[in-house]
């Protein structure tokens, strides 16, 4: 298991979609990195000015994250992504 520290947070990336609105069959060089992941665990939060930044995400949350963020990790066959909280832009509900 991948602990994350302070306000990161380990996503499960979900699979990206094969075809567009419209029906379109996407090859995979032209599936788009997905923006949609399940939170897998979750850091304990970090101190800013003597106060504590509680975590506002839990671990099975649905996110949608910056399409540019994190640090992607291979750990026991699975593609995993590290963010900060900071990107993590909204709660799938």
């Amino acid at each position: 298991m991948i602990k994350p520290l302070g306000d990161n947070v380990v996503l499960k990336l979900l699979e990206a979609k094969e075809t567009t609105k419209s029906g379109i069959v996407l090859t995979g060089s032209s599936k788009e990195r997905p923006e949609e992941a399940e939170v897998i665990s979750v850091g304990p939060g970090k101190m800013v000015d003597g106060h504590k930044v509680e975590m506002e995400v839990k671990v099975g949350d649905k996110v949608l994250y910056s399409k540019y963020a994190g640090t992607e990790v291979k750990f026991e066959d699975e593609e995993y992504m590290i963010v900060s909280q900071e990107d993590i832009l909204a709660i799938v509900e």
